[in-house]
């Protein structure tokens, strides 16, 4: 018998009430998007506080940090946790998916530099372009590497220096650092793989709302995803290949 693969989840943010009700809770749309059927997912609520013991850190095959209002470069005693955390997973060489907050805490534990972005920060759909030469073709990119890739972004964070032995896979316009890769057991991604137009959307009208941007910047971000969506599904495949171990066929 096979045995049943486990992955463990830090969720540094709360569940929006909409999250709650069309997905019930964000657990659900990071499992939908990169769990398969068979494996094991516990959630841990790191942002509340919420930790495996370490003990129990070996029994899982992967991790995945995911993204949060936060800043990643501050010294809330829950994000010092997550780093102390991450050190070990890095010491186990435990396969690790960082999104946004999860990309900027990776970095920041392996040396690198995080902060504010340096040319403002960013809610949209936006293309990053794959920097090809990094990347072994037949990898967990699988055969045909892409050029670029759509990507829904929300943030004003940004990896400012990286750590010295990460790779970088992606770079855009406003930031040099879109996706890196450290050894084989860290891949980082700056935007948003798990997130939809509707996700999106709710967020937008909801920092709106809250007075965090201007109605200008929300129709400019809604604009983004009227004629096309992300690469969700690409998206998906390369971050299941790496958490998975798997190299595609031919």
């Amino acid at each position: 018998m096979v045995e049943q693969k486990r992955y463990a989840l830090f969720l540094a943010t709360l569940d929006s009430e909409f999250v709650k009700k069309t997905y019930g809770g964000y657990h659900n749309v990071f499992v939908e998007t990169f769990g398969d059927e068979g494996e094991h997912w516990d959630s841990f609520r790191v942002v509340e506080g919420e930790f495996p013991e370490e003990k129990d850190l070996e029994k899982y095959d992967g991790f995945v940090i995911s993204g949060s209002s936060h800043d990643s470069f501050e010294n809330d005693p829950w994000i010092l946790r997550l780093c102390e955390i991450v050190k070990k997973l890095d010491e186990m060489k435990k396969k690790v998916l960082g999104i946004c907050f999860g990309h900027q805490i990776i970095a920041r534990v392996r040396g690198g530099t995080v902060g504010r972005a340096r040319k403002g920060p960013e809610l949209k759909l936006a293309d990053i372009t794959i920097v090809k030469d990094a990347i072994t073709p037949g990898s967990y990119f699988g055969n045909e590497i892409p050029d670029s890739l759509a990507i829904i972004k929300l943030h004003q964070d940004e990896v400012l220096v990286l750590p010295e032995t990460a790779k970088v896979l992606a770079y855009s316009d406003k930031y040099e650092v879109e996706m890196f890769t450290i050894e084989d057991h860290f891949f980082c991604i700056q935007g948003h793989p798990e997130y939809n137009r509707d996700i999106l959307f709710e967020i937008v009208d909801r920092v709106l709302r809250l007075g965090y941007i201007t109605q200008e910047m929300a129709d400019s971000a809604k604009a983004t995803l009227e004629n096309r969506g992300a690469d969700r599904k690409l998206l998906e495949t390369i971050c299941k290949n790496f958490l998975k171990g798997r190299v595609p066929a031919n």
